[in-house]
């Protein structure tokens, strides 16, 4: 069996203690992962504060080569690290090479980036007895960042902590989630094969003690993690005097009127919602439909669910597979009791086969459900009928979540309203809420979190601007 001891600062070490991962679908174990304890954490802490001397005064051009090498990197081995992702949270094959190919454009887009942090230049002569003196303002990186990822995006959602921080001259700390450290680890290692200065960069899956040392050092300047909205605000109580971001859970809503073709909207809303079972913050969990268009909808609907492939992740055929663990699985059936106790209607799926359960459509379900109200993380969707298109914005906004939402119409007024009034970080028109392109910008307001990802936006989350007053009469 495969074993992975932590990456501190850049050389292989042994942890406190090991756990053994398995592959969600079928329960082999696929490798044994060393977990870093209180002293590890300590020494990465030491090592990151003395790389970022080194990292601080990396030329843009250094910043860039290293992150373009990564991004031929991954290329290279694209298959490879694909079937390791697949491995370790039982994510589809042709989603995990997605994937791979998405971490490529991540990194080459931070290195690009890498080379455009400037600033500005402005008068100050705005105000008598302020004559000839100028104000420079420029962004410097922060410090030490402690980044904690999670599993469902075991390679991207790390590329997008670590490519800004080091395209923006940072040294930073990664905690991937146990599960799928591996993918975590062998990325750390491409990044010191591409010449990334040693000590900048640790992985270390963790106990929580030791996650807990890092968040409290003064020297770590910022946090940012993406994962569930409980654990995500629990953090943020523990380091009160840093910057956070919070990418956090999402309860991600679609709108469909009647203008649109049928096919199309049935078709993307039926990805967004399935895609690797529904493990994604922005999946499709709900689906409001004009009622001129609702039966038809949903007859459609239900028969593109009916043609999914259902198996082993590794089958290049199939599209759902396993949920990450057995209690994923008994929360989401949990959930749909709930719901049929509430008057809900299955018209498909809720079958378990081992940690899969095969994707569901459920209606009648009252708002107070929890397949409705909180974030499923599961292959479930309910589909509700609407009559007018503000009651459908008010019903997307009745939520604890706003991540993104979609609205699928060609009314640009419908547009505008949509884009003025629901509560969310992002609103896609003519297209599921789960479409994202890894540069535009990311993130969420009410419990869904706050600051931005996507690379420019991070950089900007990892800087800080400095002001330079200069009088320009000597």
């Amino acid at each position: 069996m495969r074993e992975f001891k932590i990456l501190l600062g850049g050389n292989w070490e042994e942890g406190q203690e090991r756990r053994t991962l398995r592959y969600p679908y079928d329960d082999r174990e696929i490798a044994e992962v060393h977990i870093a304890g209180v002293s590890q954490a300590e020494k990465a802490l030491d090592m990151a504060e003395a790389s970022f001397e080194v990292m601080r005064r990396l030329s843009s051009e250094e910043r860039f080569n290293i992150l373009a090498k990564v991004s031929s990197k991954l290329k290279e081995l694209e298959q490879e690290m694909a079937r390791e992702i697949t491995l370790s949270c039982g994510k589809p094959i042709k989603d995990a090479i997605t994937e791979v190919k998405r971490a490529q454009f991540t990194f080459l887009t931070a290195a690009e980036e890498a080379k455009r942090i400037g600033g500005e230049i402005y008068p100050l002569d705005m105000r008598k007895g302020a004559e000839e003196r100028w104000a420079i303002v420029r962004r410097f990186p922060i410090g030490i960042i402690f980044g904690i990822s999670p599993f469902n995006f075991p390679l991207n959602l790390v590329a997008h902590k670590l490519a800004p921080a080091i395209a923006s001259g940072n040294s930073i700390i990664i905690r991937p989630a146990t599960q799928t450290a591996t993918v975590a680890l062998r990325l750390g290692q491409l990044l010191y094969e591409a010449g990334l200065p040693e000590g900048a960069l640790s992985v270390l899956p963790s106990t929580y003690e030791a996650a807990d040392r890092i968040i409290g050092d003064p020297r770590v300047k910022l946090l940012t993690f993406t994962g569930s909205a409980q654990v995500g605000w629990d953090l943020k109580k523990k380091a009160p005097k840093k910057k956070v971001v919070l990418e956090l859970g999402g309860n991600a809503a679609s709108i469909v009127e009647p203008d649109v073709p049928l096919e199309w909207s049935v078709e993307r809303n039926m990805l967004g919602a399935y895609n690797y079972s529904g493990q994604v913050c922005i999946s499709v969990q709900r689906i409001y439909v004009h009622q001129s268009i609702y039966r038809e909808f949903l007859d459609r609907f239900v028969e593109r669910v009916k043609a999914l492939k259902i198996g082993d992740p590794l089958d290049p055929e199939v599209r759902v597979g396993p949920l990450i663990n057995d209690a994923a699985v008994e929360k989401t059936l949990s959930w749909v009791e709930e719901a049929k106790k509430m008057g809900g209607k299955v018209l498909i799926g809720g079958e378990r086969k081992g940690r899969i359960i095969t994707p569901m459509v459920i209606v009648d379900v009252p708002h107070e459900a929890k397949v409705v109200s909180e974030e499923a993380f599961a292959p479930l969707v309910v589909i509700m009928p609407y009559e007018k298109f503000e009651d459908a914005v008010e019903k997307v906004n009745d939520s604890k979540y706003g991540l993104q939402a979609g609205v699928f119409t060609k009314d640009v007024l419908k547009i505008r309203y949509a884009y003025e009034n629901i509560e969310v970080g992002g609103v896609v028109v003519n297209d599921a809420p789960s479409f994202r392109v890894d540069h535009m910008i990311y993130g969420g307001v009410k419990e869904s979190g706050f600051g931005r990802e996507g690379l420019r936006y991070a950089i900007e989350e990892m800087t800080e601007p400095r002001l330079l007053v200069l009088n320009t009469k000597f």
